[in-house]
């Protein structure tokens, strides 16, 4: 099997075997589209996303060793004491169980703790209880965003630098916008909670979006380092080759990156029971699944596109095709006398 794929990378590479990423930039353009529109729709249908305690506000119940992991044990605790609440339950590792609630007057607080206690077989040191406020939360907002403003400006700049051109740098970071639109939108359809973790997550998948675009980037930018004197292949075909030469470069880069991400979503989170991971997971996991598919179906095509009506390509093109329409004319004259 190493060998096989081996083989399909050589081929790859050298232009025996090519998948047209760059012609059907269409076809992937309006994919895209569709689901970056169902990404925002999704959170608006539901009322928005599924915010954390450290967003909203509220009190948070840590129970440790406990004897069960029922959540109808806390949540009926909970109620007893403050009546149509809907606290969250969740065993967030082996035998420790969170219980998140609205905001609780000291005395409810001292309650419920001894409900918990009483419900899951716990001493009392074995319950804490602590109050999020909600401006914790909108200064992490706040922070993120600005964090996120400066990190998109700076990348812009840098990317615009290094390769000489604008459009490569907007092309990079449309394939982002993309990619985050449409882990967010994921992120809304699991109905995970948003918390700091998965704000870290996001971030993450965004500077991975980025560098597995620049190395595509990269290898289209010395495949066209000499186009104009060259009559081998046209712009677009330049760039839809290096898109396959980096093929399995960007399969094995994600694969790496996915495995442990994978691990700790379905065997830590989802198997073990270490549900503060689980929020972490799910954005890279999706991210990393997305930005890798967006570099190679929206970053590269849309490149191509931006640049296919400069009047030196357009050029080039009509000789790459003068070029072949002459070889073609040299085979018929060529193979006419054979024939005769």
């Amino acid at each position: 099997m190493a060998t096989s794929f081996a083989n399909f990378g050589n081929e790859l590479y050298t232009g025996k075997r090519s998948y047209d990423f760059v012609d059907s930039k269409k076809i992937w353009f309006l994919i895209a589209a569709v689901l970056v529109a169902l990404s925002i729709l999704l959170p608006v249908a539901k009322g928005g996303f599924n915010l954390g305690i450290e967003f909203r506000g509220g009190s948070e119940f840590t129970v440790s060793n406990v004897k069960t992991t029922d959540p109808a044990l806390g949540e009926k605790a909970v109620k007893d004491v403050v009546s149509g609440s809907v606290p969250r339950v969740a065993n967030v590792a082996g035998t420790t169980m969170r219980i998140q609630t609205d905001k609780l007057t000291d005395d409810e607080t001292l309650r419920i703790k001894d409900g918990l206690t009483t419900a899951y077989g716990v001493t009392d040191n074995e319950v804490t209880s602590t109050f999020v406020g909600p401006t914790w939360g909108a200064d992490v907002t706040k922070q993120a965003l600005l964090g996120l403003a400066i990190f998109v400006g700076l990348a812009a700049v840098l990317m615009a630098l290094y390769f000489r051109t604008w459009k490569m740098s907007l092309s990079a970071l449309v394939g982002m916008l993309v990619t985050m639109f449409i882990t967010a939108g994921v992120y809304a359809l699991s109905d995970f909670e948003v918390t700091p973790s998965a704000i870290i997550g996001f971030l993450t998948v965004l500077s991975y979006s980025l560098y597995d675009t620049v190395v595509v980037f990269d290898k289209i930018r010395e495949n066209t380092a000499d186009l104009q004197a060259s009559t081998r292949r046209t712009f677009g075909e330049e760039v839809n080759l290096a898109v396959n030469q980096t093929l399995v470069r960007s399969i094995n880069t994600m694969m790496v990156a996915i495995l442990p991400v994978g691990a700790i979503l379905f065997i830590g989170a989802g198997l073990l029971g270490a549900g503060t991971l689980r929020d972490l997971s799910l954005a890279l996991f999706v991210g990393i699944l997305i930005g890798t598919a967006a570099t190679i179906f929206i970053a590269a095509p849309l490149y191509a596109w931006l640049r296919q009506g400069e009047r030196e390509l357009v050029k080039q093109a009509a000789r790459v095709q003068q070029r072949r329409a002459q070889a073609a004319a040299k085979a018929e004259t060529a193979e006419a006398p054979a024939t005769a």
